[in-house]
């Protein structure tokens, strides 16, 4: 990873650490919008099951209009920006920053509306030629692993374990990838003239799902497409299921997989469209041992990556490319 990303994220983590010596940190949110706030739902959900810090996520004007009680300048907010202009998430930030909090933001775009809102920008490559460790997932994973080390001092081991295996993800990625490629492939052939697809997933892996539904499938194919939480289907979405509804699943390899396996076991019975991703498959011994949590974390990564094989040739059979808007960018919204 370039030193230019990590002094980035060691002056954020810093700052967290001065802060908690001068009063405390309260409060952690993780503020954005689409699949700038996906991106950040791994990182929410095991802050908020291993921290004693309450760790909230919001949509970036949910946070600016109903702003919770719990932000003062004891918190500490996170936002991400892909262009750094996005109006919503760069209010976020300078409100964050106006109230003395601690405004940390992601964007590929230095000297960006959103890098000047903030109190401790971080900047990652993105594009052809771009490293993989220095791409916005491994930048971010690089500082949810460190402020967990600093938040979860007992466990500080494992979290620098997982900190020092980013260079190595590459790696892993491709290796999954060419192991569920020929499944994906097929799928997106089998699957190119479907109206809608629903997508699934809890825990870490829910975010990548989300991301599928909303940015992939609604924004980027203007397909019909909904997340299902799969500790939810059973509690009404499972009535859609049918023999030619297409799903996405994910099966996370942490703690909540007994969600996922039991809404598998069901739809893989009634429809004949599913394609599960399961991220034990994925292989992390050519980095090391780490704990469950840390795969749990890393494991988010490499789903993201096995997914974009199957969109890139969803795009591709369907005809539609990734990049074709109808009102993003088009005109005032």
């Amino acid at each position: 990873m370039k030193e230019e990303h990590i002094a980035q994220v060691v002056s954020a983590v810093e700052a967290v650490r001065e802060k908690l010596q001068n009063g405390g940190v309260q409060h952690i949110f993780f503020v954005a919008c689409g699949g700038s706030q996906a991106s950040m739902m791994p990182a929410q959900y095991i802050f908020d099951r291993t921290l004693s810090i309450p760790a909230s996520i919001y949509t970036s004007n949910e946070f600016n209009y109903g702003t919770p009680k719990g932000f003062d300048s004891s918190s500490v907010v996170i936002t991400c920006s892909h262009s750094g202009t996005t109006p919503e998430t760069v209010t976020a930030a300078q409100k964050a920053s106006d109230a003395g909090a601690i405004s940390i933001a992601f964007s590929n775009v230095v000297d960006s509306p959103l890098w000047k809102a903030s109190t401790h920008p971080i900047h990652y490559d993105h594009g052809e030629g771009a490293e993989d460790c220095d791409k916005g997932g491994s930048v971010m994973l690089c500082l949810w692993f460190r402020l967990l080390a600093l938040l979860d001092s007992e466990h500080a081991a494992q979290w620098q374990a997982g900190d020092k295996a980013i260079d190595g993800l590459a790696a892993v990625k491709e290796t999954a990838s060419n192991l569920y490629r020929d499944k994906l492939l097929a799928w997106a052939n089998a699957n190119k003239r479907a109206k809608i697809i629903y997508t699934m997933g809890s825990g870490a892996p829910y975010g990548e799902m989300y991301s599928l539904s909303a940015c992939f499938f609604m924004e980027m194919q203007w397909l019909h497409s909904g997340c299902i939480h799969t500790g939810e289907y059973f509690h009404g979405p499972f009535e859609v299921t049918d023999y030619d509804v297409p799903f996405v699943i994910a099966l996370s390899n942490g703690a909540t997989r007994h969600l996922d396996e039991r809404a598998y076991a069901f739809v893989q019975k009634y429809s004949d469209h599913v394609l599960a991703i399961d991220e034990k498959d994925f292989d992390f011994s050519m980095l090391g041992t780490f704990s469950s949590d840390v795969e749990e974390l890393i494991a988010t990564e490499v789903l993201g990556a096995v997914v974009r094989v199957m969109v890139d040739a969803l795009a591709h059979d369907r005809g539609h490319a990734l990049s074709v808007r109808r009102y993003m960018w088009q005109m005032e919204y």
